[in-house]
């Protein structure tokens, strides 16, 4: 009965919201301003490593704009932080430009290469094979990042490659001393990283990590990059790199080719824009999921007047908001350049009118109710930075490898360790993915496509204050912006906003995670009797955020107090 209501909404919102605000995704995305006349006249960056914040602002100090600076922080964490991003996997980038007041999404999500063939996911019975979704060269998608780079050089940028990368180089061929995250994955991941020797000579230096306080280098890398600054796209993905690449792939029993490499493009796409409560809020279309689902939350919680509700009714309505929102990122979303998505629909208010009357007021829905799937815990990898430039552009860029160290597979000659991406995709339907997400055809994989991304990095512009805002952490990437966003509008400073304590809910497993201390005992005993099945977890995200206070044009910056190799930084 459940699954049918939801049906009904689904047509209600066919009905009612087919000329909604919200246009689905083109490939000549519309230009969408925001004009702000103010300019902050200082910058501020909060990335996941303070050696990639002091990156972005020695490229600053240069003559570089905000995109300048994301182009040596993405760079130096590819570098630094490589078991969580790196330019052998991909980002996805909200921006705005001040000259214009243009709001842009950057798309250098990874793809599929051309032989890809789903039987390589499947264990003889049938079921997923998670050591090639997950390890080796089969497991990885074609790079987007370093093309990504070179797009923001050239179409949003002021100085040359040579310059924005040279910070990254340095640092990857005179090195650096590891931080206690990366220290610990190497070791978390030794075993992989021994089945390729390649992967052993860069992380396991005389055949064991890097000891605490070692310098450590990977020559390999700054010789690519350099190739990439010289060279551009060509750089990386045709020549010297690309041959060395795809070498590599099919030695190791990978599946790549030459022109995967040299046919990949970003793709510039509309970003995702709602209204909520007097803010606008600027976010990730698809590919990735997370701009529609925090829209489709908003959406819901607008209809409902919180500020007099008492906190327990408060999450009740966020948790059930979630929970719809997940079903739908399961059931509808993909590659906008191979699936038609309902977006009219799905980011329309009289759809979101709808999912709100299957809300009750004082118990939990099961989503065994809505659809009966499974799921996992989410993970928590992937990296977020955010900036804002004396000019006031704007960055927020989520960028990720997946899982831990990614594919635990370096290109041979290279110094590149690739992602492992392809198990973001619906390797095989309505089975869940590493991070307990289902998904449907709509994400399955098919030559060039995209998977689908929680990635969620995004603006909000209030009546008085702007931030850019993002995190890492799987799944968990949609729940915490949305949280960020709530808590900005709520006043919270940079500081107050990123530690902010967190819950989780994504429609399967039906358990509402629980970050110690985000409530209290009454709080936490009143929603187990709504019928929620709380679940305590050790503190999640990175999240990494901007505020720029238009009334005192003072800029704050902050990085996750749960990691303190972070660096938020004003100047």
């Amino acid at each position: 009965m459940k699954l049918a209501l939801r049906w009904h909404v689904l047509l209600i919102g066919f009905a009612l919201g087919a000329s909604g605000a919200f246009a689905a995704d083109s490939p000549k995305p519309s230009i969408q301003t925001t004009q702000l006349a103010q300019r902050p006249g200082h910058a501020g960056i909060a990335s996941a490593n303070a050696l990639a914040t002091e990156a972005g602002f020695e490229v600053l100090a240069k003559g570089g704009n905000a995109f300048d600076a994301a182009i040596a922080v993405a760079s130096t964490l590819s570098v630094v932080e490589p078991e969580s991003s790196g330019i052998g996997g991909g980002f996805m980038a909200t921006m705005h430009v001040a000259s214009t007041g243009r709001n842009v999404f950057i798309d250098a999500r990874e793809t599929a290469p051309a032989a890809i063939n789903p039987k390589d996911y499947l264990n003889p019975d049938g079921s997923p094979n998670r050591d090639t979704a997950l390890k080796g060269p089969l497991s990885a998608g074609i790079p987007g990042e370093p093309a990504g780079l070179v797009w923001l050089a050239k179409h949003y940028g002021k100085l040359p490659l040579t310059v924005s990368l040279a910070p990254a180089i340095r640092t990857a061929r005179d090195g650096f001393k590891p931080d206690s995250r990366l220290l610990g994955a190497i070791k978390d991941e030794q075993t992989n990283l021994q089945r390729w020797p390649a992967s052993a000579a860069v992380y396991l230096p005389n055949g064991k990590p890097p000891a605490e306080g070692e310098i450590w280098r990977n020559p390999d890398q700054a010789h690519t990059l350099e190739l990439l600054a010289q060279y551009g796209d060509s750089g990386f993905y045709s020549g010297e790199t690309a041959q060395k690449l795809v070498d590599a792939v099919h030695a190791a029993g990978g599946n790549w080719d030459l022109k995967d490499l040299s046919s990949y493009r970003v793709k510039e796409r509309t970003p995702i824009t709602v209204d909520y409560r007097g803010y606008k809020i600027i976010t990730a279309p698809p590919p990735s999921s997370g701009g529609v689902a925090i829209a489709e939350i908003l959406n819901i919680l607008s209809g409902f007047d919180t500020s007099q509700l008492d906190q327990v009714h408060r999450i009740h309505l966020v948790i059930e908001a979630m929970r719809r929102a997940f079903r739908d990122h399961n059931d509808y979303l993909g590659d906008p350049d191979f699936v038609k998505m309902p977006l009219d629909i799905l980011l329309s208010p009289y759809y979101a009118d709808g999912l709100r009357q299957t809300i009750l007021p004082d118990k939990a829905t099961p989503s065994s109710m809505l659809s009966p799937t499974s799921g996992q815990d989410p993970g928590m990898h992937t990296t977020h930075f955010s900036i804002i430039d004396a000019d006031g552009n704007m960055v927020g860029i989520t960028s990720t490898v997946n899982y831990i160290l990614g594919s635990t597979f370096v290109a041979q000659g290279t110094g590149v360790l690739l992602n492992d991406e392809m198990d973001d995709f619906a390797l095989v339907p309505n089975k869940p993915n590493v991070y307990g997400l289902l998904g449907s055809k709509a994400n399955a994989p098919e030559p060039g496509k995209r998977m689908l991304s929680s990635m969620s990095p995004s603006i909000v512009i209030g009546p008085d204050r702007t931030a850019v805002i993002g995190s890492p952490g799987g799944s968990t990437i949609i729940t915490q912006v949305l949280e960020g966003i709530l808590a900005f509008i709520d006043g919270g400073d940079a500081h107050q906003v990123v530690a902010h304590k967190r819950f989780h809910h994504q429609f399967m497993p039906d358990v509402v995670s629980v970050e110690p201390g985000a409530f209290d005992a009454d709080t936490s005993a009143a929603l187990t009797k709504m019928g929620y099945t709380l679940k305590d977890r050790e503190p999640w995200g990175f999240m990494n955020v901007v505020i720029w206070d238009r009334r005192s044009n003072k800029l704050d910056a902050a990085s996750d107090p749960r990691r303190p190799d972070g660096l938020g930084k004003v100047q």
